[in-house]
């Protein structure tokens, strides 16, 4: 990866032997590699070791679950945070397990739509609650630095399941809360 770092400086006009630049290649490899992490990492494992019995029948919400991202598209960050609620059904995950399920995903290259799909059918497959919902607000460099140049725009996107899907009671209860 270093090498192509180094061609890449070539290719945009820099000269990668320059002082500023010789420790770049080796920086750029290491953080990709960081913020592509998620491709190491497995929701299942992490979190089968957090399962609690529970009589709980009511919601459970982690919001404000803050995360960073690469634009599949153009390798660009975007970041916001993930509310993640569910209805139990028998069983409980331990909390901070949610922010880590964030993290399997949101450390891969991606697109929005697709990280809010994964975190939730994660959550429910593995789960099995009565329902899960899951909403992303985030803002993408690719909008803001590039292309329509509009910064401070913010992307919503949601994946509904279960419960949350079929009752608007839930629906509503749960949008209410992360307002």
């Amino acid at each position: 990866m270093q090498k192509i770092i180094e061609n890449l400086l070539e290719k945009i006009g820099e000269n990668p032997q320059r002082e500023g630049l010789i420790k770049t290649p080796k920086r750029v490899s290491d953080a990709y590699e960081f913020l592509c992490s998620g491709y190491k990492m497995n929701a299942d494992e992490i979190l089968n070791q957090a399962l609690f019995k529970t009589d709980n029948n009511e919601m459970v919400l982690v919001k404000d679950i803050d995360f960073f991202s690469l634009c599949e598209h153009h390798l660009l960050p975007f970041f916001g945070v993930v509310h993640i609620a569910y209805i139990p059904n028998g069983t409980v995950v331990g909390l901070s397990k949610l922010p880590r399920l964030v993290e399997v995903f949101s450390r891969r290259l991606q697109i929005q739509e697709q990280l809010c799909e994964q975190i939730s059918s994660a959550l429910f497959d593995i789960l099995k609650p009565k329902g899960v919902a899951v909403t992303i607000q985030a803002q993408h460099m690719c909008m803001q630095m590039r292309g329509v140049q509009k910064v401070g725009s913010k992307t919503i996107t949601s994946s509904l399941k279960g419960i949350f899907l079929s009752d608007e009671r839930t629906r509503k209860e749960f949008y209410s809360l992360i307002k």
